[in-house]
């Protein structure tokens, strides 16, 4: 499974961006994808995630009532729309997939999100 994040760039706080992830090849080993992201000195963290049959979806508390995790199935892609950007949003975004709900198993490259003051 390879996976194609996509949708990063500089935005103001209070803004919006969207992300993509586009998943390819035995995309039918996917059970969950997931955002984590990961800040300059910081660890990498958890965003959101959603399964990919039932679109059951996850959030991690910081970012509840902001973001929306969505999938498209015929396209094998998951997106991320986030509202209500903070400075503290900023980090590079990975998408992720799961093949058990378990451990992450696949990971995209990771786009880069900028939230300016």
């Amino acid at each position: 499974v390879q996976l194609q994040a996509s949708g990063g760039g500089l935005v103001q706080a209070g803004g919006s961006l969207r992300l993509s992830c586009a998943a390819s090849g035995r995309t039918f080993n996917i059970a969950a994808l997931a955002w984590f992201r990961q800040a300059p000195g910081k660890d990498r963290e958890f965003v959101t995630a959603i399964s990919w049959s039932a679109g059951t979806t996850y959030y991690a508390d910081s970012v509840k009532g902001r973001f929306t995790i969505s999938r498209d199935n015929a396209k094998n892609t998951v997106y991320l729309q986030m509202n209500s950007l903070k400075p503290e949003d900023a980090a590079v975004y990975y998408c992720a997939g799961s093949k058990d709900y378990g451990a992450y198993d696949y990971w995209g490259q990771g786009t880069l999100v900028t939230v300016s003051s």
